[in-house]
This record gives C-alpha cells, sequence and structure tokens, in this order.
C-alpha cells in the first residue's frame, strides 16, 4: 500500500494524506508548512482554491460516487 492516502469526503473535500508536494500548475510547489494531510476542494467554490475553505456547505455540492 502505498504511503499517499486520498479519500473523497461525503459531499465535501478530497482529504490528501502522506508525505505530500503539491504543485501549481507551473511547477511551484505550495507551501504546506509540514502538514502531512491537506483538504483540496472539489466543488469549484473555495476562495483558497486548490484547498478547501468549507463552501461546499453553502454551495449546495453533491457527490455520489461510491468505490466499485
Amino acid at each position: 500500500m502505498s504511503d499517499i492516502q486520498i479519500t473523497t469526503l461525503s459531499n465535501g473535500p478530497l482529504q490528501v494524506k502522506g508525505p505530500i508536494d503539491l504543485l501549481d500548475p507551473t511547477g511551484k510547489p505550495f507551501d504546506l508548512g509540514g502538514k502531512t494531510a491537506i483538504y483540496l476542494c472539489r466543488c469549484g467554490a473555495s476562495k483558497n482554491r486548490p484547498f478547501c475553505d468549507g463552501a461546499h456547505k453553502t454551495a449546495g455540492f453533491q457527490a455520489d460516487e461510491k468505490a466499485g
């Protein structure tokens, strides 16, 4: 099993745990401040993209994914 775990949270963000390097489109790394878990926006409403700021709660974001 990988050291990195990505979990889709119900009607919310992607939770990413593990040794993480997150890069912007130009290849520049985001400063994660040593965090070993981050939450990435899936709804598109976050004002802090690519990170989740909880905006999915008021944006009415609904996701229906289940492992098959």
